[in-house]
């Protein structure tokens, strides 16, 4: 991983690829998001742990390059604490900038971040028999 160039990383995203925030799979999830890119290979699955609609705990598992590494442990930060209605709020170019920014070419990595939580949120109001406050469908991202 270069730290100069067009595709370089912010201290910040290199942090999170070597010390990756709350990493790992999640016994009981309460909602459990799985996306991919069958572009880049990058696969990516969030969980959440839910009390009273507040995301308590949330981990990861990506298979991915560092970018998407990043963007899962972040997201993972950023969720804690906020309702399951606020998380649909995070985009991913909040996430992005979270980390300081990502190069242009890494930008897919977050998106796949923002999905991933979506549907874990989706999955959550699933288990629960609820429908989501929110159009199901993620949108398809033009790249």
């Amino acid at each position: 991983m270069t730290s100069t160039g067009p595709a370089a990383y912010s201290p910040l995203v290199i942090d999170h690829v070597k010390n990756p925030r709350n990493i790992g799979e999640m016994d009981h999830p309460d909602g459990v998001g799985r996306v991919g890119n069958p572009v880049c290979g990058d696969v990516m699955e969030l969980y959440i742990r839910v009390k009273d609609r507040i995301i308590t705990d949330a981990s990861f598992k990506t298979f991915g390059c560092g970018a998407a590494i990043a963007t899962s442990s972040m997201v993972t930060e950023m969720v804690k604490g906020k309702t399951v209605d606020e998380a649909l709020e995070i985009s991913n170019k909040a996430v992005a900038e979270a980390l300081g920014g990502l190069p242009p070419v890494k930008m897919h990595c977050s998106l796949l971040a923002e999905e991933a939580l979506k549907k874990a949120v989706e999955n959550y109001y699933e288990r629960r028999g609820e429908k989501p406050p929110f159009e199901t469908a993620v949108k398809e991202h033009h790249h």
